[in-house]
């Protein structure tokens, strides 16, 4: 299934994007009032056969008719990252800051703080007169289901919700001046996060997806995530190690090589910039720089 945040005449609710249609189902009259927070966290077998046996009798609405919000629009303990975990993207980093480019021997993580994520086709703001090194990294996202800890590498897709599109938009003048990733990392709309969550019965592990990223119709990133250096279920396992995972925690699993810094010169997003993050068996997420 695919699982959608959407603002329909002034209402934002959330529904299932049906596979070859252009039309979204809608769950409110099945879950009146349920957020898609709620949804994942009481996610069972039970309400994924009451969905499957109510489709034909749920309102149909037509994409073209909808706004299409980030999947979880503001997620509560922020974004879980992971920096360098693509090897090329190691390599380009410490060209560009003129470093060592040695792989990682253990995860790298650090938190992104987000006041809302912004969503499909919606705007990313260049936040002009305060950066001129705006940056784009597309990032396959999991979405935790359960609450764990401790949780055992054989076990970790038990924990799993679906994944997701995530835009780990970064303002780099800040974070070199910072000497840290968190604030260059968390300027306000700086999460683009979608179009939808594609749940874990789709994409069974071990994921080998493409992902690409698109800049004013330039390919710039062009990769498949078997080229991990840390795996989805290493990731979870080694994070969870003293530290609980909620429902809705959104992970986000790193970028690979051909991001804006690592070109000579140097290739930020300005103003008017189309941003198109894609994902093999997820979609797009297209946003403009405004």
């Amino acid at each position: 299934m695919r699982f959608a945040t959407f603002v329909y005449q002034d209402c934002e609710q959330i529904g299932i994007i049906l596979d070859g249609e252009n039309s979204i189902l809608c769950l409110k009259e099945l879950f009146p009032g349920l957020s898609m927070m709620e949804l994942i966290a009481n996610f069972n077998s039970e309400i994924e056969n009451k969905i499957n046996t109510m489709k034909s009798k749920l309102q149909r609405i037509s994409l073209d008719s909808i706004i299409l919000e980030s999947p979880i629009p503001n997620p509560p303990r922020g974004i879980i990252c992971l920096g360098k975990n693509y090897k090329d993207h190691v390599k380009e980093v410490a060209k560009a800051v003129e470093k060592e480019g040695d792989i990682p021997e253990f995860p790298i993580y650090f938190s992104k703080l987000v006041d809302r994520c912004v969503g499909h086709n919606s705007n990313i703001p260049s936040h002009k007169g305060l950066t001129e090194k705006l940056d784009y990294e597309v990032e396959l996202a999991i979405i935790i289901g359960k609450e764990g800890k401790n949780i055992p590498m054989d076990k970790v897709e038990d924990y799993i919700f679906g994944y997701t599109i995530l835009n780990d938009i970064s303002v780099r003048d800040s974070q070199w001046k910072h000497s840290q990733w968190f604030k260059g990392k968390s300027f306000n709309g700086t999460c683009p996060m979608g179009p939808w969550i594609v749940s874990k019965d789709e994409l069974r592990l071990p994921l080998e997806l493409d992902i690409k990223c698109f800049v004013n119709g330039e390919l710039r990133q062009n990769s498949n995530t078997r080229e991990f250096i840390f795996d989805i279920p290493y990731i979870i396992s080694d994070f969870s190690k003293g530290i609980t995972l909620k429902p809705g925690d959104v992970i986000a699993t790193g970028t690979p090589a051909g991001v804006g810094m690592g070109f000579t010169p140097p290739k930020y997003i300005n103003s008017g910039d189309q941003v198109h993050c894609y994902i093999e068996g997820i979609g797009s997420l297209k946003n403009e720089v405004l």
